[in-house]
């Protein structure tokens, strides 16, 4: 692919990706500053694996970028920095534009970030990236039916999260 092509083709990717992958990010990574890090990483990875992509029969644009992204998200998280940060202070910090989350579903948002990650994952690739059940288990790199349970699961801890919040507020 020639050098033309292969900008358009990023180019593409950022306008049309960047936002859902943003809030992936910052999703994972609790920090906003961070997550545009994480997003830039995201696409300077996508650039230079942009070859294997062309050779490798991707199906899904959105699904192949995820993948990246959660991986770049895993390395930040590896670091000693990302045990500090408070989600609930993390969400202030978001720019207004990018996400306008309405106070019910503030609550959500941060309850969906404090899920452990293999259901965190889950939930923002099925939920908030709209992937399928196929494309998720490409992404993570697991079954489809194992994506299926922790999908159960993550909706089953939200619920009782959910239900006692109600509970401790009747």
């Amino acid at each position: 692919m020639a050098e033309a092509e292969r900008e358009a083709r990023l180019t593409g990717w950022v306008r049309t990706y960047s936002d859902a992958l943003l809030r992936l990010c910052f999703l994972q990574l609790r920090d906003y500053a961070l997550c545009e890090d994480a997003l830039q990483e995201t696409f300077i990875k996508a650039w230079r694996a942009m070859p294997k992509y062309e050779h490798g029969g991707i199906q899904n644009d959105r699904a192949w970028l995820c993948r990246i992204a959660l991986n770049v998200c895993h390395d930040i998280q590896r670091s000693r920095w990302m045990r500090h940060v408070d989600a609930a202070r993390a969400l202030e910090s978001l720019p207004p534009a990018l996400f306008a989350v309405e106070p019910e579903d503030r609550t959500l948002l941060l309850d969906v970030m404090n899920l452990p990650e293999k259901f965190r994952e889950v939930i923002l690739l099925y939920h908030y990236q709209r992937l399928s059940m196929r494309d998720i288990a490409q992404v993570l790199h697991i079954d489809v039916s194992t994506v299926h349970a922790r999908l159960k699961k993550a909706e089953g801890l939200l619920k009782q999260v959910l239900t006692e919040e109600v509970d401790g507020h009747e």
